[in-house]
């Protein structure tokens, strides 16, 4: 089997929101919070997987001079520096390189400008361009978005370079007709309240409605469109149990270990065997 180069793209505030590569408080003990990108390193480190493909490039969106950006990932800051917090061990190899060595930048400043502006359009298809522009030098096969908050357009339109090259891991289950169904960046969120038997009319004021509890959730790896969490689903897992009285983290925790690191890893693996 020929190795494909596996490029893997994410945003640091994300995984920081998520607590990445510390111990968070679940129930009476703690947890360490293990980030996606740790867990795909000790897979292609340590199973099959390593056989069918080769993390060539980690890309973050991340924007410096953004002061939300700046915010949001305060307690870690925009690459490792010793004796600081990061988002994974500073020691952490794939594939017998430093992870940390595998990191490149390529910031979406555009999210600084008004959204619909002429500025903010010509600006995120400028950051596309050097997405793309980072790919092609890395010689991508396959590209794994992971909590990247970033609708992408022409990189996965049909007859694109990139279309259905480019795969999302997304913590929710993004089948229409599925009563468990949980897009966009809320999915974790919808699944908690969904738990206590409610839905969310409003995520400005958390407005909910009442509604049939559902005590399942799950994540799900497909295909890029240009929709939220839209594009055609590869492989999904539906394994994590929702306790109502969980906190967001507890069941981030729970989903990430449960069906999160199983549908990617799952989802590469039959990718691999398809060709």
């Amino acid at each position: 089997m020929t190795k494909k180069n596996l490029v893997y793209v994410w945003s640091l505030r994300n995984a920081a929101a998520d607590k990445a590569g510390q111990p968070v408080a679940y129930k009476d003990h703690e947890r360490y919070m293990m980030s996606v990108l740790e867990s795909l390193a000790g897979a292609l480190n340590d199973t099959p997987l390593g056989e069918a493909y080769n993390l060539v490039g980690v890309v973050y969106d991340d924007d410096e001079q953004n002061p939300r950006d700046q915010q949001v990932v305060s307690d870690y800051g925009f690459a490792y520096t010793p004796g600081r917090q990061w988002l994974y061990p500073a020691d952490l190899r794939v594939q017998g390189r430093l992870v940390n060595d595998l990191l490149l930048s390529v910031p979406s400043t555009y999210r600084r400008l008004p959204r619909g502006s002429a500025e903010h359009i010509t600006g995120k298809q400028d950051f596309e361009r050097r997405l793309h522009d980072t790919l092609v030098e890395l010689k991508a096969d396959i590209v794994v978005l992971d909590g990247l908050l970033v609708i992408l357009d022409e990189l996965v339109r049909p007859g694109a370079p990139f279309a259905r090259r480019i795969m999302n891991i997304h913590p929710g289950i993004t089948r229409i007709e599925s009563p468990y169904e949980r897009r966009g960046a809320y999915a974790t969120w919808n699944a908690l309240y969904g738990a206590r038997g409610l839905t969310v009319t409003d995520w400005a004021t958390n407005a909910t409605t009442p509604s049939e509890p559902l005590y399942l959730t799950g994540a799900s790896f497909h295909y890029v469109d240009n929709g939220i969490d839209s594009g055609e689903v590869f492989h999904d897992v539906l394994k994590t149990e929702i306790s109502p009285d969980d906190t967001i983290l507890e069941l981030r925790w729970n989903n990430f270990n449960n069906s999160l690191f199983p549908a990617l890893h799952e989802g590469l693996a039959l990718l691999a065997r398809k060709g």
